[in-house]
C-alpha cells in the first residue's frame, strides 16, 4: 500500500528539499516523493546532465521538481537552497543525503585536504541546512521533519576504507538525536536513516566500483540494498504515519 505523504493542512503539494538528489539514493527519493505528492527541490555538486535529466521526468505533470546546482558544503548553501525551495512553495521537509566516502584506504594514507571536504560535506554541510530549518521553521504550527541520511560504517566504523566517513556519519546521528529533543516543541521531528551497502555509484567514485558485489557475502540477505528500499524507508519518515517518532535511526542494512 502506498504511503500517502501529503499534510492535509495544505493546498498546495508541499515542498521537499533533497540533498544530493540526482543519482542513487537521491534520485530515487526524488521519485518516490513526487509519486507521494511532493513537490521536491533536489541538490548536485557536478551532475548536470543527470539533474536535467530527472527534471525532464517530471516535466510532464504532477508537483514541480527542480534541481539546484549547489556545494552543500559551501557556507552560503543553507540559504541558497531555502530561497530556491521557497520559490516553488512552502518547504516542511529536508533529507540531508549528499554524502562522499573519500577514497578507500586507511586513515594513515588520508591527506588533509580530503580528510576536511569529508567532513565538510558529510557533517558540518548537513548541520548548517538543519540549523537554517530550525531558524526557518521554528515558531510555526505546521509540522516539519528532517531525516539525515546516515550510514551501517558509523556502527562498524570502516577499517581501511574510509574511517573519517565513518565517523562523521557517527557524528550526523548523533546531531540528530540530540537536534529532535531541542524541536520536538516545535513540531519538528529529526530522525535518520541508515543504509548498509547499497548498489549506487558512490562505490565507483571511491575508487571500487564493484565494491557493493564485494561486500555482499557479509550481509545476512545475501545482498547489496537497491536505492530504492532505502528510499522507501525515508518517505515512511516522512509521512503522516509517523507522526509520534524523533530523535530515531532506522537501519536498512540487509540484517548487517
Amino acid at each position: 500500500m502506498q504511503i500517502s505523504n501529503r499534510h492535509p493542512s495544505e493546498a498546495a503539494s508541499p515542498i521537499a528539499i533533497v540533498t544530493g538528489g540526482s543519482r542513487g539514493i537521491g534520485a530515487s527519493l526524488v521519485e518516490r516523493l513526487h509519486r507521494d505528492g511532493w513537490g521536491v527541490l533536489f541538490t548536485h555538486a557536478q551532475s548536470p546532465e543527470e539533474a536535467d535529466a530527472l527534471e525532464r521526468t517530471f516535466a510532464d505533470g504532477g508537483p514541480v521538481v527542480r534541481g539546484l546546482r549547489c556545494d552543500v558544503a559551501e557556507r552560503d548553501a543553507p540559504a541558497r537552497i531555502f530561497a530556491a525551495a521557497e520559490a516553488l512553495g512552502d518547504p516542511v521537509a529536508l533529507v540531508n543525503n549528499a554524502g562522499i566516502t573519500g577514497g578507500l584506504g586507511p586513515l594513515a594514507e588520508l591527506g588533509d585536504d580530503e580528510l576536511e571536504r569529508v567532513i565538510a560535506v558529510n557533517l558540518a554541510g548537513p548541520a548548517r541546512l538543519c540549523r537554517e530549518a530550525a531558524r526557518r521553521w521554528q515558531g510555526r504550527s505546521l509540522r516539519s521533519s528532517i531525516v539525515n541520511v546516515s550510514s551501517v560504517a558509523a556502527r562498524t566504523g570502516s577499517p581501511n576504507e574510509y574511517v573519517v566517513y565513518a565517523a562523521a556519519k557517527a557524528g550526523l546521528e548523533a546531531l540528530t538525536r540530540g537536534l529532535a529533543k531541542e524541536l520536538a516543541g516545535a513540531n519538528i521531528l529529526v530522525n535518520a536513516v541508515s543504509p548498509g551497502t547499497t548498489d549506487t555509484t558512490i562505490h565507483a567514485r571511491s575508487g571500487e566500483p564493484d565494491r557493493a558485489r564485494r561486500v555482499a557475502a557479509n550481509i545476512p540477505l545475501g545482498r547489496p540494498g537497491q536505492p530504492a528500499e532505502i528510499a522507501n524507508a525515508i518517505a515512511w519518515l516522512l509521512s503522516a504515519e509517523t507522526s509520534y517518532v524523533t530523535g530515531s535511526v532506522i537501519e536498512v542494512t540487509g540484517g548487517l
